[in-house]
Protein backbone atom coordinates (compact mmCIF):
# COMPACT_ATOMS: atom_id res chain seq x y z
CA UNK A 1 0.00 0.00 0.00
CA UNK A 2 1.21 3.33 -0.90
CA UNK A 3 1.97 6.11 1.73
CA UNK A 4 -0.83 8.08 0.04
CA UNK A 5 -3.46 5.17 0.13
CA UNK A 6 -2.84 5.07 3.80
CA UNK A 7 -3.05 8.92 4.33
CA UNK A 8 -5.97 8.60 2.74
CA UNK A 9 -7.71 6.52 5.56
CA UNK A 10 -6.56 7.91 7.94
CA UNK A 11 -7.88 11.21 7.20
CA UNK A 12 -11.08 9.42 6.35
CA UNK A 13 -11.34 7.82 9.92
CA UNK A 14 -10.47 11.59 11.24
CA UNK A 15 -13.36 12.58 9.71
CA UNK A 16 -15.57 10.32 10.87
CA UNK A 17 -14.91 10.46 14.58
CA UNK A 18 -16.09 14.28 14.99
CA UNK A 19 -18.53 14.00 13.17
CA UNK A 20 -19.83 10.57 15.46
CA UNK A 21 -18.88 12.63 18.23
CA UNK A 22 -20.75 15.44 17.57
CA UNK A 23 -23.96 13.47 17.00
CA UNK A 24 -23.42 12.08 20.73
CA UNK A 25 -22.61 15.62 21.98
CA UNK A 26 -25.94 16.88 20.33
CA UNK A 27 -28.32 14.40 21.45
CA UNK A 28 -26.91 14.82 24.75
CA UNK A 29 -27.63 18.07 24.56
CA UNK A 30 -31.00 18.12 23.51
CA UNK A 31 -31.70 15.18 26.51
CA UNK A 32 -30.21 18.25 28.80
CA UNK A 33 -32.37 20.70 27.80
CA UNK A 34 -35.95 18.57 27.35
CA UNK A 35 -34.62 17.53 31.46
CA UNK A 36 -34.34 20.86 32.04
CA UNK A 37 -37.65 22.04 30.27
CA UNK A 38 -39.39 19.36 32.47
CA UNK A 39 -38.24 20.70 35.28
CA UNK A 40 -38.98 23.98 34.60
CA UNK A 41 -42.72 23.02 33.80
CA UNK A 42 -42.75 21.33 37.10
CA UNK A 43 -41.40 24.15 39.10
CA UNK A 44 -44.05 26.47 37.45
CA UNK A 45 -46.86 24.06 38.21
CA UNK A 46 -48.28 25.14 41.38
CA UNK A 47 -48.65 22.95 44.70
CA UNK A 48 -51.06 20.34 45.80
CA UNK A 49 -53.90 21.85 46.97
CA UNK A 50 -54.02 19.94 50.29
CA UNK A 51 -57.17 19.33 51.90
CA UNK A 52 -59.00 21.88 54.53
CA UNK A 53 -60.03 18.94 57.37
CA UNK A 54 -59.55 15.48 57.23
CA UNK A 55 -62.53 12.81 55.37
CA UNK A 56 -64.42 11.59 58.21
CA UNK A 57 -66.49 8.20 57.98
CA UNK A 58 -69.68 7.68 59.82
CA UNK A 59 -69.75 4.35 61.43
CA UNK A 60 -73.08 2.04 60.45
CA UNK A 61 -74.71 2.87 63.97
CA UNK A 62 -74.27 6.94 63.28
CA UNK A 63 -75.45 6.46 59.58
CA UNK A 64 -78.76 5.37 61.04
CA UNK A 65 -79.48 7.56 63.87
CA UNK A 66 -78.58 10.39 61.10
CA UNK A 67 -80.85 9.03 58.88
CA UNK A 68 -83.53 8.68 61.70
CA UNK A 69 -83.24 12.05 62.83
CA UNK A 70 -83.70 13.47 59.48
CA UNK A 71 -87.04 11.69 59.38
CA UNK A 72 -88.15 13.71 63.17
CA UNK A 73 -88.70 16.70 60.51
CA UNK A 74 -91.27 14.74 58.63
CA UNK A 75 -94.45 16.15 58.21
CA UNK A 76 -96.34 12.56 58.32
CA UNK A 77 -97.01 11.54 61.66
CA UNK A 78 -96.29 8.46 60.99
CA UNK A 79 -93.01 8.57 59.54
CA UNK A 80 -91.99 10.33 62.60
CA UNK A 81 -93.29 8.19 64.57
CA UNK A 82 -91.72 5.42 62.56
CA UNK A 83 -88.58 7.14 62.82
CA UNK A 84 -88.79 7.54 66.96
CA UNK A 85 -89.49 3.46 67.26
CA UNK A 86 -86.24 2.46 65.30
CA UNK A 87 -84.33 4.91 67.63
CA UNK A 88 -85.19 3.48 70.40
CA UNK A 89 -84.65 -0.11 68.81
CA UNK A 90 -81.40 0.35 68.52
CA UNK A 91 -81.32 0.48 72.17
CA UNK A 92 -78.20 2.60 72.28
CA UNK A 93 -78.37 5.66 74.71
CA UNK A 94 -76.98 7.60 71.22
CA UNK A 95 -80.40 6.42 69.52
CA UNK A 96 -82.24 7.38 72.45
CA UNK A 97 -80.72 10.66 73.20
CA UNK A 98 -81.83 11.59 69.15
CA UNK A 99 -85.40 10.11 69.99
CA UNK A 100 -85.66 12.36 72.89
CA UNK A 101 -86.57 15.36 70.77
CA UNK A 102 -90.03 13.64 69.99
CA UNK A 103 -90.77 14.35 73.59
CA UNK A 104 -92.38 17.71 72.53
CA UNK A 105 -93.50 16.23 69.22
CA UNK A 106 -96.99 17.70 68.45
CA UNK A 107 -98.58 14.53 67.58
CA UNK A 108 -99.83 12.32 70.68
CA UNK A 109 -98.55 9.01 69.25
CA UNK A 110 -95.46 10.46 68.53
CA UNK A 111 -95.06 11.62 72.21
CA UNK A 112 -96.17 8.29 73.97
CA UNK A 113 -93.73 6.51 71.48
CA UNK A 114 -90.63 8.20 72.14
CA UNK A 115 -91.61 7.41 76.17
CA UNK A 116 -89.82 4.30 75.78
CA UNK A 117 -87.40 5.60 72.92
CA UNK A 118 -85.28 7.16 75.54
CA UNK A 119 -85.05 3.80 78.30
CA UNK A 120 -81.39 3.16 76.62
CA UNK A 121 -80.00 6.74 78.59
CA UNK A 122 -79.08 6.16 82.02
CA UNK A 123 -82.23 6.23 84.56
CA UNK A 124 -81.71 8.83 86.00
CA UNK A 125 -81.36 11.17 82.86
CA UNK A 126 -83.84 9.09 80.88
CA UNK A 127 -86.67 10.06 84.29
CA UNK A 128 -86.11 13.68 83.76
CA UNK A 129 -86.86 13.19 80.54
CA UNK A 130 -90.43 11.09 81.32
CA UNK A 131 -91.30 12.80 84.35
CA UNK A 132 -92.96 15.94 82.00
CA UNK A 133 -94.91 13.16 80.22
CA UNK A 134 -97.17 12.59 83.74
CA UNK A 135 -98.42 16.29 83.26
CA UNK A 136 -99.90 15.71 79.59
CA UNK A 137 -103.13 16.62 78.22
CA UNK A 138 -103.48 13.72 76.76
CA UNK A 139 -104.23 10.49 79.12
CA UNK A 140 -102.62 8.01 76.64
CA UNK A 141 -99.48 9.57 77.00
CA UNK A 142 -99.40 10.24 80.68
CA UNK A 143 -99.95 6.24 80.77
CA UNK A 144 -97.21 5.15 78.86
CA UNK A 145 -95.02 7.83 80.60
CA UNK A 146 -95.90 6.47 83.50
CA UNK A 147 -95.46 2.76 82.32
CA UNK A 148 -92.14 4.06 81.39
CA UNK A 149 -90.80 5.41 84.70
CA UNK A 150 -91.54 2.23 85.61
CA UNK A 151 -88.96 0.79 83.70
CA UNK A 152 -86.11 2.70 84.35
CA UNK A 153 -86.48 0.99 88.04
CA UNK A 154 -85.17 4.61 89.44
CA UNK A 155 -85.84 5.58 92.94
CA UNK A 156 -85.95 9.47 91.60
CA UNK A 157 -89.22 8.42 89.77
CA UNK A 158 -91.52 7.75 93.43
CA UNK A 159 -92.50 11.37 93.60
CA UNK A 160 -93.56 12.02 90.89
CA UNK A 161 -95.17 8.62 90.39
CA UNK A 162 -97.09 9.22 93.50
CA UNK A 163 -98.29 12.42 92.93
CA UNK A 164 -100.10 10.83 89.59
CA UNK A 165 -101.42 8.33 91.54
CA UNK A 166 -103.34 11.44 94.39
CA UNK A 167 -104.15 13.47 91.68
CA UNK A 168 -104.81 12.30 88.13
CA UNK A 169 -108.66 11.71 86.99
CA UNK A 170 -107.68 8.96 84.59
CA UNK A 171 -107.81 5.37 86.24
CA UNK A 172 -105.50 4.23 83.23
CA UNK A 173 -102.93 6.86 84.48
CA UNK A 174 -102.89 6.15 88.13
CA UNK A 175 -102.71 2.34 87.03
CA UNK A 176 -99.84 2.94 85.26
CA UNK A 177 -98.31 4.81 88.36
CA UNK A 178 -99.34 1.96 90.32
CA UNK A 179 -97.51 -0.69 88.12
CA UNK A 180 -94.29 1.41 87.92
CA UNK A 181 -93.94 1.48 91.63
CA UNK A 182 -94.42 -2.02 91.87
CA UNK A 183 -91.35 -2.47 89.52
CA UNK A 184 -89.96 0.21 91.67
CA UNK A 185 -90.48 -1.63 94.30
CA UNK A 186 -89.35 1.33 96.69
CA UNK A 187 -91.24 1.11 100.28
CA UNK A 188 -91.66 5.05 100.17
CA UNK A 189 -95.33 3.85 98.37
CA UNK A 190 -96.78 1.61 100.50
CA UNK A 191 -98.57 3.69 102.14
CA UNK A 192 -100.63 5.95 98.89
CA UNK A 193 -101.07 1.62 98.22
CA UNK A 194 -102.48 1.06 100.93
CA UNK A 195 -104.55 4.12 101.04
CA UNK A 196 -106.05 2.89 97.48
CA UNK A 197 -106.36 -0.46 98.32
CA UNK A 198 -108.76 0.61 101.16
CA UNK A 199 -111.13 2.32 99.18
CA UNK A 200 -114.22 0.76 98.60
CA UNK A 201 -115.41 0.59 95.27
CA UNK A 202 -117.22 2.90 93.53
CA UNK A 203 -119.73 0.89 93.07
CA UNK A 204 -120.01 -0.93 96.44
CA UNK A 205 -122.51 1.92 97.29
CA UNK A 206 -125.92 0.87 95.99
CA UNK A 207 -127.39 4.52 96.34
CA UNK A 208 -125.08 6.33 93.88
CA UNK A 209 -125.63 6.10 90.41
CA UNK A 210 -122.02 6.12 88.22
CA UNK A 211 -120.89 4.62 85.40
CA UNK A 212 -119.84 1.27 85.16
CA UNK A 213 -116.51 2.26 83.13
CA UNK A 214 -115.73 4.15 86.17
CA UNK A 215 -116.22 1.42 88.62
CA UNK A 216 -114.22 -1.06 86.63
CA UNK A 217 -111.43 1.47 86.00
CA UNK A 218 -110.86 1.95 90.25
CA UNK A 219 -110.97 -1.81 90.45
CA UNK A 220 -108.29 -2.28 88.23
CA UNK A 221 -105.91 0.68 90.10
CA UNK A 222 -106.97 -1.35 93.28
CA UNK A 223 -106.17 -5.10 91.87
CA UNK A 224 -102.92 -3.15 90.84
CA UNK A 225 -101.85 -2.30 94.50
CA UNK A 226 -102.91 -6.07 95.72
CA UNK A 227 -99.94 -6.80 93.51
CA UNK A 228 -97.72 -3.93 93.98
CA UNK A 229 -97.99 -4.48 97.52
CA UNK A 230 -97.44 -7.96 97.64
CA UNK A 231 -93.97 -7.45 95.21
CA UNK A 232 -92.68 -4.95 97.40
CA UNK A 233 -93.48 -7.37 100.38
CA UNK A 234 -93.63 -4.60 103.27
CA UNK A 235 -95.50 -6.48 106.05
CA UNK A 236 -96.84 -3.16 106.97
CA UNK A 237 -99.40 -3.37 104.26
CA UNK A 238 -100.75 -7.28 105.99
CA UNK A 239 -103.73 -5.73 107.62
CA UNK A 240 -104.96 -3.47 104.44
CA UNK A 241 -104.44 -6.86 102.22
CA UNK A 242 -106.71 -8.91 105.30
CA UNK A 243 -109.51 -6.47 105.18
CA UNK A 244 -109.85 -6.70 101.18
CA UNK A 245 -109.53 -10.58 101.05
CA UNK A 246 -112.13 -10.56 103.81
CA UNK A 247 -114.58 -8.15 102.60
CA UNK A 248 -117.25 -10.03 100.08
CA UNK A 249 -118.46 -6.85 98.90
CA UNK A 250 -115.02 -6.15 97.02
CA UNK A 251 -114.29 -7.00 93.88
CA UNK A 252 -113.50 -10.73 93.50
CA UNK A 253 -110.37 -10.09 91.23
CA UNK A 254 -108.89 -7.35 93.84
CA UNK A 255 -109.62 -10.23 96.34
CA UNK A 256 -107.45 -12.80 93.98
CA UNK A 257 -105.02 -10.03 94.70
CA UNK A 258 -104.92 -9.58 97.84
CA UNK A 259 -104.77 -13.37 98.82
CA UNK A 260 -101.45 -13.91 96.36
CA UNK A 261 -100.07 -11.04 98.01
CA UNK A 262 -100.71 -11.91 101.60
CA UNK A 263 -98.98 -16.14 100.08
CA UNK A 264 -95.94 -13.71 98.56
CA UNK A 265 -95.28 -11.49 101.69
CA UNK A 266 -95.48 -14.21 103.99
CA UNK A 267 -96.89 -13.34 107.60
CA UNK A 268 -98.46 -15.72 109.35
CA UNK A 269 -100.87 -12.89 110.78
CA UNK A 270 -102.82 -13.46 107.49
CA UNK A 271 -103.27 -17.27 107.98
CA UNK A 272 -106.92 -16.60 109.90
CA UNK A 273 -108.13 -14.66 106.32
CA UNK A 274 -106.48 -17.18 104.21
CA UNK A 275 -108.10 -20.15 106.17
CA UNK A 276 -111.44 -18.64 105.80
CA UNK A 277 -111.15 -18.00 101.72
CA UNK A 278 -110.64 -21.90 101.76
CA UNK A 279 -114.49 -21.68 101.22
CA UNK A 280 -114.59 -19.19 99.27
CA UNK A 281 -117.56 -19.81 96.53
CA UNK A 282 -115.01 -18.60 93.64
CA UNK A 283 -112.82 -21.32 93.16
CA UNK A 284 -109.91 -19.69 91.97
CA UNK A 285 -110.05 -17.48 95.11
CA UNK A 286 -109.94 -20.50 96.95
CA UNK A 287 -107.21 -21.92 95.30
CA UNK A 288 -105.41 -18.60 95.42
CA UNK A 289 -105.88 -19.14 99.28
CA UNK A 290 -104.36 -22.82 99.55
CA UNK A 291 -100.94 -21.60 97.30
CA UNK A 292 -100.79 -18.62 99.83
CA UNK A 293 -101.03 -20.64 102.64
CA UNK A 294 -98.85 -23.44 101.62
CA UNK A 295 -95.80 -20.68 101.04
CA UNK A 296 -96.54 -19.44 105.06
CA UNK A 297 -96.96 -22.73 106.71
CA UNK A 298 -98.05 -26.27 104.69
CA UNK A 299 -99.78 -27.36 107.82
CA UNK A 300 -102.47 -24.58 107.65
CA UNK A 301 -103.36 -25.48 104.01
CA UNK A 302 -105.98 -28.25 104.85
CA UNK A 303 -109.40 -27.02 104.67
CA UNK A 304 -111.61 -26.00 107.82
CA UNK A 305 -113.63 -29.59 108.75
Amino acid sequence: MSLREISSQNTRGCVSVPRAIGRLCALGLLSTCLGAGSFALKARQPPARQSASPVTTLTPLAQEIEKQRARLASDSVEERRDAVARLGRLGRPEGSRAASSALGDRSPIVRATAARAVLALPPDEAVALLVPLLHDHAEFVRREGAYALGETHSPTAVPALLDTLEHDKSAGARGAAVVALEQIKDLRAVPALMQVLSRQAAGANPFRRIKRSKATGNEFVRREAARALGQIGDHRAVPALVAVLSDERTDTDVRREAAQALGTIGDRAAIPALRAALTAQDPYLSRIAYEALRKIDPAEAAKPA
